[in-house]
């Protein structure tokens, strides 16, 4: 799970099943979203975003 705070992105929280961080997202009001990211030796090789939750749209 990434948020959006001040106007970055940030790792908040990780899990290994979707239903699971689906579920958790859910409760927060701010923007979000689910991405999967593969890692090799503990570095992000490849990140897809799954959904975006909360205020997807940027106030004017």
């Amino acid at each position: 799970m990434w948020a959006e705070k001040a106007g970055k992105w940030e790792l908040i929280a990780a899990f290994l099943d979707f239903g699971v961080a689906s579920a958790v997202a859910r409760n927060y009001t701010y923007r979000m979203k689910l991405v999967h990211a593969v890692f090799e030796d503990g570095r992000r090789v490849q990140e897809e975003t799954l959904a975006e939750l909360g205020a997807t749209r940027h106030k004017p």
